[in-house]
């Protein structure tokens, strides 16, 4: 062999040295496509979850993201941890809204642009009532988040109380009540009149001036409503959006 020859790379040397910067790349790939997976699953969960509520099952989720089960399953070991991805960031948009509101020039301002925030909601994303009710102990994130929201949500009630304007035995689980009154609302008025629930609210929110109070029977307690939330509704469909 010449010189020439021996110092020339061989053909194996030139092979192996592509495999190499193939391997190098490969992960980087796999990487990337397992992140692009992962975001549209998440997504797809979270349409999903708006519509339908965490009843959907994880076979829909999977369709809607384009991927087969077991990629889903990959990518989210268990349902609890697809649960807790698509829903802190609508948890956090919630603790947004309800800290803006403390922001409003008056406590009734703040308070009544709370609740029709919620009431909005509800119309596009059947799953607010379970962010707002469910307990999962292996989501502590979002514990931790519906915890802050609620001290916001209190904090709006007793600032628009000591302004004198919202009557003052109104107490947190009477906003489920609320809650509970316009799902069933949204639910009945759908498909023949979509934005009935605006009405229902003007009234609601009358009824709750200081000024109109009457005395009010007791509230049932907070386990008992955040149960008959989550308990699924004969006739309960996805609602439209809000109009």
């Amino acid at each position: 062999m010449s010189p020439a020859n021996r110092d020339a790379p061989t053909e194996t040397a030139q092979l192996a040295e592509l495999a190499g910067s193939v391997s190098r790349q490969e992960p980087r790939t796999l990487r990337r496509d397992a992140e692009r997976n992962r975001l549209r699953i998440v997504d797809a969960a979270r349409a999903a979850l708006a519509e339908h509520g965490v009843e959907v099952s994880m076979e829909e989720i999977a369709r809607r993201a384009g991927v087969g089960v077991g990629t889903l399953y990959r990518r989210f070991p268990n349902r609890q941890d697809l649960i807790e991805a698509a829903f802190l960031c609508k948890a956090q948009g919630y603790l947004d809204d309800a800290r803006a509101a403390l922001d409003a020039p008056d406590g009734w301002t703040g308070f009544a642009g709370y609740l029709e925030r919620l009431c909005e909601l509800q119309v596009a994303d059947r799953s607010l009532s379970d962010v707002l009710t469910m307990r999962l102990s292996d989501c502590p994130r979002i514990s931790e988040i519906r915890d802050r929201w609620y001290a916001a949500q209190q904090a709006l009630i007793e600032r628009a109380q000591a302004d004198g304007t919202l009557r003052a035995d109104l107490v947190a689980e009477d906003v489920i009540l609320i809650l509970l009154a316009n799902a069933g609302v949204i639910d009945a008025t759908a498909d023949a009149a979509p934005g009935a629930w605006r009405r229902s609210l003007a009234l609601i929110l009358d009824a709750l001036r200081a000024g109109s109070a009457t005395p009010l029977p007791a509230s049932p307690c907070e386990g008992r409503l955040l149960a008959a939330f989550r308990e699924p509704r004969p006739g309960r469909r996805p609602g439209p959006r809000a109009r």
